[in-house]
């Protein structure tokens, strides 16, 4: 069958069963296209996680399948620079300088010093810490190491960006900070991004769709289209709204537990 136009990531039907018969994902079935930022919302344990991993190659459906501009996303990932992950924790070297962090998965994919260096400083830049290249992530506060995991995943110029919650461990106003970065982004490089949160002001803050999944096992439960104009205001009418509409969702999505 052709891919859609545009189609980034398809779900068909995937359903995923761990060895210790855990059932993360039953049934998912979503697609996004190119450009979109996706929020996948929803309850603790109900495979957010489990869905971002198989997208990134980092873990195989039990039932249906998941493709990646049309392919298997291992194939994606062991072919191209298309795909980059930020995980929850910044997962930085303690050997190596920010900018050495940086450099790290260019040098993987056999980039010459001198253009992978140039290439590392721009999106150091980028993330406004080109003072901080000879620094140790020791001596970064959280927010800087998460912007090394981001500068990190944007090094290499990818298509489609993975966000596993990357923000949750870190104060609300660092947060905020962040997250405004990170649409700035977003918008300036075209990118696609599929991002992981259970925090419903961080979804619609963010996104352009929110994808809300039921308590385990995980299943779409609704969408939300976010019809919002960059930037948005947190104390904004319409934006409360949203909120109010995710936050039932979510709610209506976590009783689900008792009718699966």
């Amino acid at each position: 069958m052709e891919a859609i136009q545009n189609e980034v990531v398809a779900f068909h039907h995937v359903s995923k069963i761990y060895n210790t018969g855990t059932v993360a994902l039953s049934q998912f079935h979503f697609s996004i296209t190119e450009g979109e930022f996706i929020s996948f919302l929803g309850p603790s344990g109900c495979g957010k996680s489990t869905a971002l991993r198989m997208v990134a190659g980092l873990g195989e459906a039990t039932e249906g399948k998941v493709e990646v501009f049309g392919q298997n996303p291992k194939e994606v990932i062991k072919n191209t620079n298309d795909v980059a992950f930020v995980f929850q924790d910044a997962n930085l070297l303690p050997w190596r300088t920010v900018l050495e962090n940086v450099m790290l998965p260019l040098e993987l994919r056999g980039s010459d010093k001198k253009s992978r260096k140039e290439d590392a400083i721009k999106v150091l830049e980028m993330v406004g810490l080109k003072d901080h290249i000879k620094s140790y992530p020791r001596q970064l506060s959280g927010g800087m190491r998460m912007r090394v995991s981001i500068a990190r995943a944007l090094a290499a110029k990818p298509k489609l960006l993975l966000m596993d919650e990357p923000f949750a461990a870190l104060d609300e106003i660092t947060r905020q900070t962040l997250q405004t970065e990170l649409l700035e982004i977003w918008k300036r490089e075209k990118m696609t991004i599929l991002f992981v949160t259970h925090n419903v002001f961080e979804a619609v803050y963010l996104s352009t769709r929110i994808a809300v999944l039921s308590a385990r096992p995980g299943r779409l439960s609704s969408i939300i289209d976010v019809d919002l104009p960059y930037p948005r205001e947190r104390t904004d009418e319409r934006f409360t709204e949203y909120v109010d509409i995710s936050s039932q969702s979510l709610e209506n999505s976590s009783t689900r537990r008792e009718l699966v």
